[in-house]
């Protein structure tokens, strides 16, 4: 995770407000962006920020340099991601404007991006505990190997994927840095094992080869997980399921939890 930086995670086409301007042209920049707070340039430089909770009770003549926040706290571009996570979480900060030595505007980094760097972090250990658990249920020696596999050949093994956590993946490939898939290799397949949503990313990328933990075993046995498949339906990565956000199963619980109190 250390090589992960702000620079590859921010928004570099940031909506700032001028701090000649009034309490109103930030209201009307909230109407055309639905955004909630934005970065107060002057000169070019940040010297402030506005957020829509300081326009409550607020004259619309009221000048911005009056209310702006100039209380803050901004990242570097190379400032490592788990760093930015610690500041955006521990000062309860949603969003952190990034900027330069002379404090010239770069982009913005937010919680939400620091919370996509981390979803699907491949571990070495995650590879070595399923390698573990093929050698106590079938019996065999699996050896490990990092190389490339190709996407299209990819057998998946789960029938359903999500559409944020998707395109978060396709950003990331995009920024080079996906992390590996987990497949297990045995004669004429390739069975995805971990990193579903990175698999239909490079597909819809049409990006043909993709790295991988390659677990290759040393005996032709078909594991749980083909047969579950299997009984999905599933043979290619087209047959996965890409659900809306709003549908996963969390949000609907929460939702329902919502309404019946």
């Amino acid at each position: 995770m250390d090589k992960k930086k702000v620079r590859d995670y921010m928004t570099y086409d940031v909506i700032s407000v001028d701090v000649h301007g009034t309490a109103k042209d930030v209201i009307n920049t909230i109407r055309k962006t639905q955004h909630d707070g934005f970065p107060v340039l002057g000169d070019k430089k940040v010297v402030g920020y506005i957020a829509a909770r300081d326009l409550l009770f607020v004259h619309p003549d009221t000048p911005l340099e009056k209310i702006m926040s100039r209380h803050l706290i901004v990242a570097d571009p190379d400032m490592s991601i788990n760093d930015a996570a610690r500041v955006i979480f521990r000062s309860g900060i949603q969003k952190l404007p990034v900027v330069d030595e002379d404090n010239t505007l770069l982009g913005i980094i937010s919680n939400s991006d620091v919370i996509r760097s981390q979803i699907e972090h491949v571990s070495p250990e995650k590879v070595f505990n399923f390698m573990d658990t093929l050698k106590k249920l079938y019996n065999v020696d699996p050896k490990l190997i990092r190389g490339t596999v190709p996407v299209d050949e990819l057998l998946p093994t789960q029938s359903k994927i999500y559409q944020d956590e998707l395109e978060g993946r396709i950003y990331e490939i995009k920024k080079g840095l996906a992390e590996p898939i987990i497949v297990v290799r045995r004669p004429g397949k390739y069975i995805l094992i971990d990193g579903h949503h990175r698999a239909v990313a490079a597909k819809r990328l049409e990006i043909t080869n993709l790295d991988a933990y390659i677990i290759e075993l040393d005996k032709d046995i078909e594991l749980g997980m083909e047969r579950t498949a299997r009984t999905l339906k599933l043979k290619k990565l087209d047959d996965i399921c890409v659900m809306d956000y709003a549908r996963h199963p969390l949000v609907a619980l929460t939702h329902r939890l919502v309404r019946h109190t």
